[in-house]
């Protein structure tokens, strides 16, 4: 099941009754169902919509699973321009509610107080991060045909901008007389794979309540409670003239505001509630901080039918006034009425059975930078593993480190002086309290890794000396870390280039049986899926056997993190098109792979945009289950994967994380000297993924890619390599 986020196109629309019918509609037949506010005022308590579904549904969470963030939290992120920081919180808390449901019923956020022409903008981006299914809720109140059919296609192609995943549309509060109208021109606006509903103005969810304008001012209740609190308010009367002409102005269902002093004005209007020759009175709101007399509030607290209830506020009948007029409806827990009409409206008007249905059967593919982000971290801190970090006086390392270990992402080692680390830290005012901080240089270990570094390379001419003095390089040192299992994996490269990296690793670690080549792949977090590049950092021109290592490899990455391997043998020529001794050696490579691994989903050669267009892969590779569908794209060489990545990633916007280094027995990775701190984090968790990964002797690949691949939709049943070829 997909969760579902319910979104206003704009102010006013009404969603919280749609909020309301789809709680009830799915609680119905689930009571794994979960509610989340991305934020709120100041707390879920104050909160009347988190408060009235705790309320209605008996919600097992504790309130503060139920919301993201406050309001001055995110005025405090957004204006400091921790965006991302914004979305990770909220997307933080959300996962931690939606692991305990079966699905999620997210109320969009009005924004109000931030941003307000931002407001769709936002709950649309968070939509997509949060990877919920989108119901758009369109204001019908007060709007003709044409202009509230508009809006609705203005929000589409908004979304469709946007690339979000649209369930439903509801155009709400939609005049009676225009209701057949705008529905016709609604179905006929919207594609048949989305459903959109039309739902008529109900004048009573319209209205506040005199419970809900004294709950919005503050106000103290002197008199009247329970039912006397849901009278639906009509219209509010200033009452500064005297009783006979006051009596003159009163309407059904009004509010009378008033001076507090004002006694005659009070008992005029509890005597024409008590009267059936005149309008009924809603309640009263007492104005100034003033209380009637005790002798009337005697007479108040003896009346046992009265329905009136008196309210009193501190600011004047002015100030008061201009309030009550800003106030705008809600549905408060305990209105037996309004949650009746609300929940009437919907189940009228809504096949809740086809709605339900579109739901059930929904599975949401869309991966965001965001999510794979988050989901890396979290999945980094099931299994804690140990990283050490041989460029611990990189300002970069240090504020990555102080991240990680916040988040218990892992358990980390800094190389480098502690004395200097330490006052560094100071100066920036970093705490890395937990984090192991080594010297090289002095350490005792320093002996045990040259011992063992000299058995393994004495074959090559290392004598003990050099072995020793080697060891004193923190990426040798780092690297007999992790050969030792003193530590699980290694990050470095931020001031090192990749060479100094690695080479320790290639003379010692060395590669996992049955690889002969180690490699890269370069994760590109595209705006709503991850693709996979390799090689596009290690091998400068890979021959035949080296490129099918790389492919497998690669593959084996891609179902590690989740990314269902398509693979894609890129070239100049696609299929059997071309000649030449470039593309021969890619069509080697495919032979080699399809022998070697024919579970594997793979296919070539082919150019790029016949790899990611399924209408250029109809034209060009017809047959082909993987063109127009890739997510793993192996490159001839390291010219054109690297220009590829950063061709992509500076054009597109795409987030690129790498490189991450494959076919070691061990993981050991590679930063970029650009790299930010936000990189080392990333390269921090996906290795202490591949450490867990490692730890597990008897997951090989092919079982690693077991049921990795699941095709959904309409697009066209995959293949491996072996069926394809049969």
């Amino acid at each position: 099941m997909q969760s579902v986020y319910i979104a206003g196109a704009s102010a006013g629309s009404g969603k919280a009754a749609v909020i309301l019918g789809f709680m009830e509609m799915l609680y119905a037949v689930n009571r794994r169902v979960g509610f989340f506010r991305p934020m709120v005022a100041t707390g879920p308590l104050d909160d009347n919509l988190t408060s009235l579904i705790r309320d209605r549904y008996d919600l097992p969470f504790p309130p503060e699973m139920l919301y993201g963030c406050t309001a001055a939290v995110a005025r405090k992120l957004i204006g400091g321009g921790q965006y991302d920081e914004f979305l990770k919180l909220i997307l933080d808390k959300y996962k931690r509610l939606e692991d305990e449901c079966d699905l999620v019923v997210v109320s969009g956020t009005d924004f109000r107080g931030l941003v307000p022409s931002l407001e769709f903008d936002f709950n649309a981006d968070l939509a997509n991060n949060l990877g919920c299914a989108l119901v758009v809720v369109v204001r019908g109140f007060g709007r003709r045909p044409p202009e509230a059919v508009q809006a609705l296609q203005m929000a589409h192609e908004f979304m469709r901008h946007r690339g979000g995943d649209v369930l439903a549309s509801i155009i709400n509060g939609v005049s009676p007389e225009y209701l057949d109208e705008v529905r016709e021109r609604a179905l006929a606006l919207m594609p048949p794979t989305e459903s959109v509903y039309v739902l008529p103005e109900q004048p009573t969810l319209r209205m506040s309540t005199v419970g809900e304008i004294g709950q919005a001012l503050g106000a103290e209740c002197l008199s009247g409670a329970g039912d006397s609190l849901n009278q639906v308010v009509t219209s509010y009367q200033v009452a500064d003239m005297e009783v006979p002409e006051f009596l003159k102005h009163l309407d059904d269902g009004c509010l009378i505001i008033t001076a507090g002093d004002r006694s005659d004005i009070i008992l005029a209007s509890l005597a024409a509630e008590a009267s059936s020759s005149y309008p009924r009175v809603a309640g009263l709101l007492l104005t100034g901080g003033q209380h009637p007399a005790p002798s009337v509030l005697r007479l108040l607290g003896g009346l046992e039918r009265t329905k009136l209830s008196l309210l009193s506020v501190k600011t004047d009948t002015f100030q008061a006034s201009l309030n009550v007029n800003r106030i705008e409806p809600t549905i408060l827990p305990g209105d037996g009425r309004k949650i009746a009409s609300a929940l009437g409206v919907f189940e009228s008007n809504v096949d809740v059975d086809d709605l339900r249905g579109r739901i059930s059967v929904r599975h949401s593919e869309r991966i965001t930078p965001l999510m794979f982000e988050y989901q890396l971290i979290r999945r980094a801190k099931s299994i804690p593993r140990r990283i050490v970090l041989p460029e611990g006086g990189d300002e970069r390392v240090l504020r990555a480190a102080e991240i990680l270990q916040l988040r218990r992402v892992a358990d980390l080692t800094l190389l480098g002086n502690p004395e200097r680390l330490a006052r560094r830290c100071a100066e920036l005012g970093i705490k890395l309290d937990g984090v192991r901080i080594i010297d090289p240089a002095t350490s005792p270990d320093r002996e045990r890794y040259a011992r063992v570094y000299y058995e393994l390379r004495k074959h090559k001419g290392i004598s003990e000396q050099m072995a020793h003095d080697v060891l004193v390089d923190v990426s040798y040192f780092g690297t007999l870390m992790v050969y030792c299992g003193d530590a699980d994996g290694m990050v470095s490269g931020a001031n090192h280039t990749t060479q100094h990296t690695i080479r320790p690793a290639f003379e010692t670690i060395r590669t996992t049986p049955g690889t002969k080549q180690v490699s890269s792949v370069f994760f590109m977090c595209m705006p709503d899926r991850v693709l996979v590049y390799g090689d596009c950092a290690i091998n400068p021109n890979p021959d035949a056997e080296q490129l099918a290592d790389i492919a497998i490899s690669s593959a084996a990455t891609a179902a590690a993190f989740g990314v269902v391997p398509l693979i894609a043998m890129l070239s100049y020529s696609t299929g059997s098109s071309g000649k030449g001794e470039d593309v021969d050696r890619v069509r080697e490579a495919l032979r080699i792979v399809r022998a070697r691994r024919p579970d594997l989903h793979i296919d070539g050669p082919m150019q790029y945009d016949a790899a990611v267009d399924a209408s250029v892969a109809a034209a060009k590779m017809p047959e082909s289950t993987v063109a127009g569908h890739a997510t793993v794209f192996i490159f001839p060489d390291l010219n054109t994967g690297n220009n590829i990545y950063k061709a992509v990633q500076r054009s597109s916007g795409a987030v690129a994380i790498g490189p991450i280094l494959q076919g070691l027995k061990k993981p050991v990775n590679d930063l970029s000297r650009g790299c930010t701190v936000t990189d080392i984090v990333n390269t921090v968790a996906i290795t202490a993924i591949q450490a867990q990964i490692e730890a597990q002797p008897d997951d090989q690949p092919a079982a690693r890619l077991q049921g990795q691949v699941e095709w959904i939709g309409t697009r066209r049943p995959v293949k491996s390599a072996a069926q394809a070829a049969s």
